[in-house]
């Protein structure tokens, strides 16, 4: 996150050599306090900014300034486009002015949790409170997976059997953000998802756990266990997939015709 809390003696020295030679080679994951992540505090601050304003803003040279621009955009935080101009424009092309993407905003701190847990929190006291309120959030967190759940059942469609079913489901859970694995354990997988991108919202309602864990065994076709959530404080929430049972073994036997069947005369 682009939050400068303080200015440590290295960070000192790394800013005194960059406005001295303006060579500083950039890293695109520096940490918090670097002047890369000045440079998007400053445009977070001041909105689009050429190179040559965020130079003066921040005492930078224009080749330095440029460089953490170069990095910020390889790393899709920041974009360019031509400066508007308004009234009489001069001549030569309008100098290009850079802002933050969509990606690069969400790197700074913004209150979308607390947004949403003011929201579930007015639902619950909407209907009631007590169990009502309890229901009202199981049935909003149901129809929020409702959807993804159409879309990971049209991906385990074609799976022959329970581990690859439990693949195919990490697989689109990655791509909506969760960083799932599979890893196979006695009896069993386990589906675990590293990243949760609602986790401050499951820590206050736990229904959204449940709900989950609901619509994974309706995908899985079985019975499944949560083990472990990152919302309790577990690094890693792990949900439990017991492999399919191997059909019954049954015994066939060769008998004599003779004593086939009782009571009757062999031909």
């Amino acid at each position: 996150m682009f939050v400068r809390k303080e200015l440590r003696n290295n960070g000192v020295v790394k800013y005194v050599r960059e406005r001295a030679e303006g060579s500083e080679a950039v890293d695109a994951t520096a940490p918090a306090g670097s002047s890369r992540d000045r440079v998007a505090r400053s445009i977070l601050d001041h909105g689009p900014s050429s190179a040559a304003d965020l130079a003066e803003r921040l005492g930078l040279t224009q080749a330095a300034v440029r460089r953490h621009l170069d990095a910020l955009s390889a790393a899709g935080l920041v974009t360019s486009r031509e400066q508007k101009v308004y009234g009489h424009r001069g001549r030569g092309r309008p100098a290009r002015v850079f802002l933050l993407t969509d990606s690069g905003r969400s790197t700074f701190y913004q209150a979308y949790d607390q947004l949403a847990a003011d929201a579930l929190g007015f639902l619950v006291e909407a209907v009631g409170g007590g169990e009502k309120g309890k229901d009202a959030l199981v049935a909003f967190a149901r129809a929020r997976l409702a959807r993804d759940g159409q879309r990971y059942a049209h991906q385990l469609g074609d799976c022959p059997d329970t581990e690859a079913k439990a693949q195919a489901l990490a697989g689109a859970l990655t791509a909506d953000g969760y960083a799932a694995t599979v890893r196979s354990a006695p009896l069993g997988e386990q589906l675990c998802q590293h990243h949760c991108p609602v986790a401050h919202i499951a820590e206050q309602f736990p229904q959204f756990c449940e709900a989950e864990t609901e619509l994974f065994s309706q995908l899985l076709g079985t019975h499944v266990q949560r083990l472990a959530t990152i919302a309790h404080g577990d690094g890693v929430c792990t949900t439990f997939v017991p492999r399919a049972a191997p059909p019954p073994h049954t015994e066939t036997t060769t008998t004599n015709d003779a004593t086939a069947a009782p009571g009757r005369n062999p031909a």
